[in-house]
This record gives structure tokens, C-alpha cells and sequence, in this order.
């Protein structure tokens, strides 16, 4: 007898296949696939999947989960949207391994604005602990990639200089520690200090060591190459994968705006590559708006030797001015900042802020705009998220649709006006890029969701609805489902999907969240 017998449904099966007509039955945390009439067949309980898909669990990879889900493990903004599985340690930044606590809580410091804090005291140092922190205690299943940072702090430190051979070396054993704890690979965010401070031999060097483990090269590529061409930043991805072997995968992959280039020539340096033999794949998000930790604004080399040493130079009078002098150097720093809203304000006497752009806040202060944000960053110890635009609407569908692209979130899980995709990055892909515009057919919008994110991870049982393969699961309504999140109001739940199921259990029944908390820490070599 199976726990839950999922009748009349239409099973669309992760692989791009189109799809069938049958029932899915759940035995403990595997499945089972059922064709024909099943109505003799006993379950503790059924659900009519009548005129409703059937497919696996989205997989999300990238996810800026990992701190927040320990205080809000139901996951309400993610599992809702039917993900089941997300990736963390991305962009360069997971939080381990760190030799001391003290470490650890400087590094999480640095980064608040971006993975925000944990509810409880960070008491982990290896990706061994950290895994320990989900099983069982979220509602989704949780997979860690490496960063390069807490790899260069460990052996280099926090300042910006280059690594010596030793060095090289000690972050190779690193690597090779963490990834047989579980890690799935290598993640860098060449805009985030101290990691971007690696040159690109170091990350050869240590990509050729997550290689050898059977891990990939998950980037957020160093935009300061774009002075070296459009596609420069891509381009040294593209190298580290030719010289270490390694798998490359380029996250949030996109057009930034009108003029950033020709979308075909992105689309083209991974169809180019791929054709001589290179594993080279993308995600993208489905808004048009980027999201970050405001800090992003700050020159390189003011974030040098740590968040403390940030903070000193940013109060420091002489040094704030060259800092304030470099950002207004920038091209674009006189518009921008009409189109940048703040959120994740602590302080009480700047909640008022929440969701205001930096203009707004700045015309309300009647200051300079970079000195707001230099002094809403010292308020605030650096934990500020900043939402923009950031992407070219108007190409975005051909990034979505292309066949070497999947459907990533990159969402960032507090303040009151966090990006919209938060919300609802995986059902627009359902109502607008599939049901509505047609720029996908359903079967190959799921497999870009489900099984195509899981063969790029190394997941071997989930991703696909097969025989024993692992229960995570999504019912939605295809011609129902929608989201509202938007840029005014982006905290709203979807609608049309009603069902969710992790590793054969119920997290959403029937569009409430059942407070399970059924997730798994996914480790490489043993999941």
C-alpha cells in the first residue's frame, strides 16, 4: 500500500518527453509510476490529479538560502513556488570552512546584505557540520557548493594580494577536505572580496582539484573585465574550464541592458564552446531585476582586510572621499541611482526607506546620493540589499528558452521589498514564458527545472519521475497557475500550485504549507 496514490494525473516526467496519462504512487520516499486504471489500488491518501500536471520537484541553482532557512525552515517563499531542492554556497560565498566561530561570524558579517544572518549562534566550521543543520529541520533538501572565498581566507587571508605557491597548494587540500565532506564542486562571485581578489591561475589551480572529485565551476563572473570587452568576464570562465578540465556553469547568465552587447553573442560563446567540445552550461532568472548586498557599490580595494576594516575606512573622512569620488566616476552614477531600491533596513528610524530608491531616499535627506549610501551603510553595518534593473526585458525570453539554460532564482529571503523573483521566479516560467508568450512547451520548461539542474549538480535520484527515484514532487494547475510578485508587491504567494512533496512527504497540501520539515542535506558521493 502506498502513503499517497496521486490518480488522473497528467505525468510530465523531467526529461523534455511530452507527457502521459497515469499515477504516481509514493512509497516512503520513492516513487512509483502507474499506467492504466488504478482504482482497485490502496493509499493512506489519494489525490485526484484530474486536469493537473504531475512532475518532479524544481530544482533552484542558486539559492541564497542557507543562513535564513534555519529560522524559517518551512520555506514558505520557495517550497510554495515548488522548489524542493536548492543549491547554496554560490557566488563565492558559503559559510564553511572556516578554522575559528570568530571567522566564520567576521565572514557573515561581510556578506548580511546578501545571505543575511542565521537565527541561531553560527557554531559550525566544516561543511560536514553545516550539512548537519538540515536534515530534517527544513522543508527542502539542501546542497553546498564551495566558495573560493572562505578557501582564500583560509589559506591567504582577507587582503588583497596574490597567493603564493604554498598558498595555491593549501587551498588545492581545501578543496579536495570539503568536497569529500559533500561539496558539489566550486562557486566564486569574482565581485565579492576577498574571493575576487583570486587571479585566474589560482582558480585554474583550485578547479583542477574539484575536477579530479567530479565537481563544476558554478561563476559569478568579474565584471571589471568588461573593459576588456562585452564578453571578457565570460571569456575567463570560459579559460579556467579549457586549462582545469572542469565543467563550467555561468549563473544568472544574461544581457545586463540595451547596448551590454548582442544577446547572441552570450547565446553564442556557450553554443560555440559546447560544439568544440566543452561542458558549458547557464541558469538565468525570470525578472528583470538584479538584486545584491548594497556593498557591491564600494570599490574593491576599500573592502580589503575584512568588514571592520570597511567600516573604519567608510568613517574615516579623507578615505570616504576617494571612495565617494571613485563610485561618482562611474559612467552611469548619475541615473542609476533613480533605479535602485534599498530593503533590509534594521535600524527603526530608517524603515521608513524600505522599498525607496537611493534617489528617493537621497532627495528626502537633501544629500548627495553616495553620501546616503555611505552613511546608510554605516548605520546599518553593511547589511543593506539593493534591487534593480538589471537584465534586458526584451531579451530575457531567449536566455530562458535556449536549451543550455535553466530557471535559477538568485533570491535573497528578507527585507519587505526583496526582488520580485523571490516569489515567484519559477511559476512565471509556467504562466508567462510557457502558457501565455509560448516561448517554451511545457515538457522542455520543466526538464530546464527539474532534471536538466539535476545532471548538472551530479544528482543521480531526483529530477525525473521514474521507478525509485526519490518523492519530490509538484501538482500545479496548468492553466491556472500565476504569480503576483511584483516590484510594488512582491511578497505574494503564488497560485496553482497546490501541491508540493519532499522526499515522499506533504509540504504543501492543498495550498497550505503542512509544517513538515522532511528536507535532506544532499552530499556529493552519497546522494
Amino acid at each position: 500500500m502506498f502513503n499517497i496514490l496521486i490518480k488522473n494525473a497528467l505525468i510530465i516526467d523531467g526529461t523534455g518527453s511530452e507527457g502521459f496519462y497515469g499515477s504516481v504512487g509514493v512509497s516512503g520516499d520513492s516513487i512509483h509510476i502507474l499506467r492504466g486504471s488504478n482504482n482497485e489500488i490502496q493509499a493512506n491518501r489519494i489525490i485526484d490529479a484530474t486536469n493537473m500536471v504531475v512532475c518532479p520537484g524544481f530544482i533552484d541553482l542558486h539559492s541564497h538560502a542557507g543562513l535564513t532557512i534555519l529560522g524559517e525552515p518551512n520555506h514558505d517563499p520557495k517550497v510554495r513556488q515548488g522548489v524542493t531542492t536548492e543549491l547554496i554556497g554560490i557566488d563565492g560565498i558559503s559559510h564553511a570552512p572556516f578554522k575559528t566561530v570568530d571567522e566564520l561570524n567576521r565572514y557573515i558579517w561581510l556578506d548580511s546584505g546578501l545571505n543575511g544572518y542565521p537565527p541561531i549562534p553560527a557554531d559550525w566550521l566544516t561543511v560536514a557540520d553545516q550539512l548537519t543543520k538540515y536534515d530534517n529541520k527544513v522543508a527542502v533538501n539542501m546542497a553546498i557548493i564551495l566558495g573560493n572565498s572562505p578557501v582564500r581566507i583560509w589559506s591567504v587571508g582577507w587582503d588583497d594580494i596574490p597567493a603564493t605557491e604554498k598558498q595555491i597548494h593549501n587551498m588545492q587540500a581545501v578543496v579536495r577536505e570539503a568536497m569529500e565532506e559533500g561539496a558539489w564542486g566550486i562557486s566564486t562571485g569574482l565581485d565579492y572580496p576577498p574571493g575576487a581578489y583570486a587571479s585566474t591561475d589560482e582558480l585554474i589551480a583550485i578547479s583542477k582539484t574539484a575536477n579530479e572529485l567530479g565537481g563544476f565551476y558554478h561563476t559569478h563572473t568579474r565584471a571589471s573585465l568588461k573593459n576588456n570587452g562585452t564578453l571578457a568576464p565570460w571569456e575567463e570562465a570560459i579559460e579556467i574550464g579549457k586549462k582545469s578540465g572542469i565543467p563550467i556553469h555561468l549563473t544568472h547568465y544574461r544581457q545586463s541592458f540595451v547596448g551590454d552587447g548582442s544577446h547572441l553573442d552570450y547565446l553564442d560563446l556557450v553554443d560555440n564552446n559546447r560544439n568544440e567540445g566543452m561542458d558549458v552550461t547557464f541558469d538565468c532568472y525570470t525578472y528583470p531585476y538584479s538584486g545584491t548586498s548594497l556593498t557591491i557599490q564600494l570599490p574593491l580595494w576599500s573592502k580589503s582586510g575584512g568588514p571592520k576594516d570597511t567600516m573604519n575606512r567608510l568613517n574615516d573622512s579623507t578615505i570616504k572621499e576617494k571612495i565617494k569620488k571613485e563610485i561618482q566616476s562611474q559612467s552611469d552614477a548619475p541615473f542609476k541611482w533613480d533605479d535602485l531600491w534599498l530593503t533590509a533596513f534594521t535600524k527603526s528610524f530608517n524603515k521608513k526607506y524600505e522599498g525607496m530608491s537611493l534617489s528617493e531616499i537621497s532627495n528626502l535627506k537633501q544629500k548627495d546620493p553616495v553620501d546616503v549610501m555611505i552613511e546608510l551603510l554605516i548605520e546599518e553595518n553593511l547589511g543593506i540589499s539593493q534591487v534593480g534593473t538589471g537584465t534586458n526585458a526584451h531579451t530575457l525570453p531567449a536566455f530562458v528558452s535556449h536549451p543550455y539554460g535553466m530557471i535559477a532564482s538568485d533570491a535573497i529571503l528578507f527585507g519587505d521589498y526583496p526582488n520580485p523573483r523571490t516569489y515567484g521566479c519559477f511559476p512565471i516560467v509556467l504562466a508567462e514564458f510557457v502558457r501565455a508568450e509560448k516561448h517554451l512547451r511545457l515538457p522542455e520548461a520543466i526538464r530546464k527545472m527539474t532534471s536538466f539542474p539535476a545532471q548538472r549538480l551530479g544528482l543521480k535520484d531526483r529530477g525525473i519521475l521514474r521507478d525509485d527515484m526519490k518523492a519530490d514532487i509538484v501538482i500545479f494547475d496548468p492553466k491556472t497557475v500565476k504569480t503576483h510578485a511584483s516590484r510594488l508587491n512582491p511578497k505574494q504567494f503564488p497560485i496553482g500550485i497546490d501541491y508540493v512533496i519532499v522526499n515522499g512527504e506533504l509540504v504543501i497540501d492543498n495550498g497550505t504549507n503542512t509544517l513538515a520539515l522532511p528536507g535532506k542535506s544532499l552530499r556529493r558521493g552519497r546522494d
